[in-house]
């Protein structure tokens, strides 16, 4: 097995103390020009790379933020990992990005991985409806922030989106568009954000005067593109199907578009589709998506910054005072719900 070259190896190269290889690399201006050059000489002659979680123990604190997500398939996620990554980039930290797959026994591990690996903090989309996984990460006392959640009954700092408003946001262009019946392809119930946009679609509804039987709401244990398809063709099954379908994200809605594609059913003549998110996809899609959309690159960077601006005043004086940040959604209109009906 190769030697791995220590610092002890560089300070008998150079003909110098270890201490003095240390000032080099952590402290350079308190070193003599001479003698630096001829430790950074060694350094570089060596291949020498200075050991992360060695300093991390002489420290106490990592350089690496970790970011837990519901599913990193999904665009959007990807979204809010790119946000989260740019922050931290400026702040000289790295990010590690976990996929729980909307797992909370996956959940569990990853949360447990940070609190090993000491990380600086936490960016986290739970999966865990029960918040079980989430208190007992507290105990670690490692500061995190909740990403697309609002941090109900907890005191930590969260940044989401308003998907009570996104939801009848949606659901009011269809009744505006003259739909009577529709479908809400809703994903697992469990999810905080599931069960707002359904709030908002049936807030929507009333204000129409219509009452919650103009909702027939088609839960699915994913939100992916296959429960989607899943989904379109038990709404295809129905003996009155309704008119129009608000999903609760696009990967599903994409997926309804592929069943009502394979079954010739015209989309929006016969069906109009909305989702939720506006991932990139939507308007690529074969027939472009009408979406709500959501910030999801400032919604990471938000995020990033209030866990920075947490951990920064650790062993200060100052108090962190914590936030919650609830963006807005947009509806973008496209062809997918424009038919008159």
């Amino acid at each position: 097995m190769a030697h791995s070259v220590g610092i002890k190896d560089v300070a008998r190269a150079a003909g110098v103390s270890v201490g003095t290889v240390s000032n080099v690399i952590n402290r350079p201006d308190t070193v003599a020009t001479e003698t630096r050059a001829r430790v950074l000489s060694a350094i570089d002659r060596l291949g020498y790379v200075r050991s992360e979680s060695a300093r991390q123990l002489r420290a106490g604190r990592s350089r690496i933020m970790g970011l837990l997500v519901l599913d990193m398939g999904n665009p959007f996620f990807v979204d809010v990992a790119r946000g989260a990554e740019r922050a931290a980039r400026d702040a000289g930290l790295g990010v590690m990005v976990c996929n729980s797959a909307q797992n909370p026994g996956e959940e569990a591990e990853y949360l447990s991985l940070f609190a090993e690996q000491r990380v600086r903090g936490v960016l986290l989309t739970p999966a865990d409806a029960t918040g079980r996984n989430i208190e007992g990460f507290r105990r670690h006392n490692i500061p995190f922030v909740l990403v697309d959640r609002v941090a109900e009954g907890t005191t930590e700092c969260s940044v989401s989106v308003d998907d009570v408003a996104g939801g009848a946001l949606a659901v009011r262009h269809l009744v505006d568009a003259g739909h009577r019946s529709i479908a809400y392809v809703s994903g697992p119930p469990g999810l905080n954000q599931v069960r707002d946009r359904r709030t908002g679609a049936l807030n929507a509804l009333a204000e129409a005067g219509l009452g919650p039987g103009a909702l027939r709401e088609l839960p699915t244990e994913r939100l992916d593109v296959a429960a989607g398809r899943d989904a379109g063709a038990r709404l295809l099954g129905l003996a009155d199907r309704p008119t129009a379908v608000f999903c609760a994200n696009d990967l599903l809605a994409l997926g309804v578009l592929q069943a009502m594609y394979a079954a010739g059913v015209g989309v929006p003549d016969d069906l109009a589709i909305v989702g939720y998110d506006d991932i990139e996809f939507a308007a690529a899609a074969a027939v472009p998506l009408t979406s709500v959309r959501q910030p999801a690159v400032t919604m990471g960077a938000m995020a990033a910054e209030l866990l920075l601006e947490e951990t920064e005043l650790e062993g200060t004086d100052r108090a962190h005072e914590h936030r919650r940040v609830v963006l807005q959604p947009e509806l973008v209109v496209r062809r997918s719900s424009l038919a008159a009906r």
